[in-house]
């Protein structure tokens, strides 16, 4: 999926002094999550590090071809680089370009939601001063009641409330307890000492509902 955003009520030194973006995401392997709903798997750490990098070539190339054109453009890496330890978050989030481009919401794990590929995704970013025909943006969460990911995340990681646009991601989600619960089963499961779990991702309806579709189960 790529989405194109105008990031122009985002502060201008969080976004480079870019006005526009590319926001970019790729579907992770329907099978591989389909097996993670009890945490993660060899096969999925392994998944997560094919798909960042074919995002950041994917990036790379996007980037590229606004050069080209005569454009600025700074591909970002999809990984966790650019995390400030205290805050357990980046200065530009993923995510957050991803609903300024209209690909989905932000779920109460504090996931990306997509219709199409539920939180199965990896993303990243291209800001650029090229001047895109951006899509509208996303500014409310579509999950509703539901609460899968709520009861089912082993760190209790999130209070159940929805994402709003506004709503500041530690109001509704506690990231050090997702990163705390991640490596604890991370290192429990696949002997790694990361922050990789995946239980929240493979609960997901919309997540559930593209397994299925791709799958059959």
């Amino acid at each position: 999926m790529v989405g194109f955003a105008d990031l122009s009520k985002i502060p201008s030194d969080t976004r480079d002094f870019m006005r526009y973006a590319l926001s970019i995401a790729v579907a992770l392997d329907p099978t591989i999550i389909a097996g993670i709903r009890k945490g993660p798997t060899q096969k999925y750490r392994l998944e997560y590090k094919r798909v960042n990098a074919l995002l950041s070539k994917l990036a790379d190339y996007a980037a590229g071809m606004l050069r080209d054109w005569g454009y600025k453009a700074i591909p970002k890496a999809p990984t966790n680089v650019g995390i400030d330890p205290k805050t357990q978050s980046t200065i530009l989030p993923h995510k957050t370009v991803a609903t300024r481009a209209g690909l989905g919401w932000i779920g109460k794990c504090a996931l990306l939601v997509t219709k199409e590929f539920g939180t199965a995704i990896r993303l990243t970013s291209v800001l650029t001063d090229a001047e895109l025909e951006t899509a509208i943006p996303t500014d409310q969460s579509l999950c509703g009641d539901c609460e899968d990911c709520v009861k089912l995340c082993p760190g209790g990681a999130a209070s159940g409330k929805n994402w709003s646009v506004n709503l500041n991601r530690d109001s509704f989600f506690d990231a050090f307890a997702c990163a705390s619960a991640a490596r604890e089963c991370a290192i429990k499961r696949i002997d790694i000492d990361d922050t990789i779990c995946g239980i929240c991702i493979s609960v997901c309806p919309w997540t559930e509902k593209y397994i299925k579709n791709k799958t059959g189960k």
